[in-house]
């Protein structure tokens, strides 16, 4: 048995925890606290920001359930992913989007790191600097993939070092994306969304009875066209009486970072990311028009995710469109990220690599 020196001030881990029977991590400090799933994907759960008690992640109608624990009810290749689908943020690799088959394995919606459990430990554990270490290996594709989760005292923000290594020894395909899901009560349609700058482009086709965007329109951000031909300004977040359920992908940008706030709270949330490597921003808008399985009309949220490749129909679909992460045998890619919180801002001109935040 391990034991930790245990402390109530500065900052604090502890992968002591259980939650719903899943091994689970907690970090924090002064500001922030972040709750991580280890049995389940590494999935960060909770996103806390102390002073104002906001969790900016969105939770799923159904929580957290154990995929140890839980037998499908059919082998769906979506549902079986969705049934054990909490909310908040997964690391997506190496499949991001719907379920597709490539060199012979049949890979699930957002397959398949995120349905493993992980492995962790704690590498550093002090009052000015905590960082827990995360690292599994996929069983249908020849992956490996590590991330460590690092945060400082009295720093706003979340710093995420993570890699991906092809341990095969032939290419190998991937989409790598960090699928973030954010919901209320932080969101609303007080909330605003800044990027850099880009270009729109709707998902190539209806998939939705309530898509509300015109399908393939390519438009400068922030506007795009409604199913109706009428403009549309994709940085005011709509509210839930919208009925909308849409796809976006945000590209071309010339910094990688976004930053969303609720103007009615003074509570926002920002990610900065590398933008040569996650070169396509998806925007998941989930404003309760999801009718039908597996939503019901319940769900308000938006996702809004840095990925490698586009779009959400598969990796199969990212190889044929020349988007897909190409990995020579054994060899490495690296990169980091920071998610920011931040108060007393009414909209963002920039988010800098190193956390900080400059007012429009």
């Amino acid at each position: 048995m391990l034991y930790q020196k245990e402390r109530n001030h500065g900052c604090r881990v502890s992968d002591a925890w259980s939650y719903q029977g899943l091994k689970t991590c907690i970090l924090e400090n002064e500001i922030i606290r972040v709750m991580v799933l280890v049995d389940k994907g590494a999935d960060i759960y909770q996103f806390v920001h102390k002073p104002t008690d906001t969790d900016f992640l969105w939770k799923s109608p159904w929580g957290v359930r154990n995929p140890s624990k839980f037998v499908p009810t059919s082998g769906n290749a979506a549902s079986t992913w969705i049934d054990v689908y909490e909310g908040g943020w997964q690391t997506v690799m190496p499949g991001g989007g719907f379920p597709s088959k490539v060199n012979g394995a049949d890979l699930g919606l957002h397959a398949e790191a995120n349905l493993l459990p992980w492995d962790n430990t704690i590498i550093k554990d002090t009052e000015e600097e905590v960082s827990v270490k995360f690292w599994v290996r996929t069983n249908r594709t020849p992956f490996y993939f590590e991330k460590t989760l690092s945060i400082k005292s009295n720093q706003p923000y979340l710093q995420i070092d993570e890699s991906i290594i092809n341990e095969g020894e032939e290419e190998a395909h991937c989409s790598w994306g960090e699928h973030i899901a954010l919901g209320p009560p932080f969101l609303s349609d007080s909330c605003i969304i800044d990027i850099p700058n880009g270009n729109i482009k709707n998902h190539p086709i209806k998939f939705d009875p309530n898509n509300t965007l015109m399908p393939g329109n390519k438009s400068t951000w922030p506007f795009t066209k409604d199913k109706n031909g009428k403009q549309l300004d994709l940085s005011k977040v709509r509210p839930k009486s919208a009925k909308a359920y849409d796809q976006s992908y945000i590209t071309d940008m010339s910094k990688g970072w976004y930053a969303i706030t609720n103007q009615e709270l003074n509570v926002g949330w920002a990610v900065s990311y590398s933008h040569e490597l996650f070169k396509y921003l998806w925007y998941w808008q989930s404003l309760g028009g999801g009718f039908g399985y597996p939503w019901y009309g319940r769900c308000y949220n938006v996702g809004l995710e840095p990925f490698t490749s586009y779009s959400n129909e598969g990796l199969a679909g990212a190889i044929e469109n020349g988007t897909a992460l190409k990995l020579k045998p054994h060899q490495k890619v690296s990169t980091s990220l920071k998610a920011i919180t931040y108060t007393g801002i009414n909209r963002v001109k920039n988010v800098d690599p190193d956390g900080s935040i400059e007012a429009l």
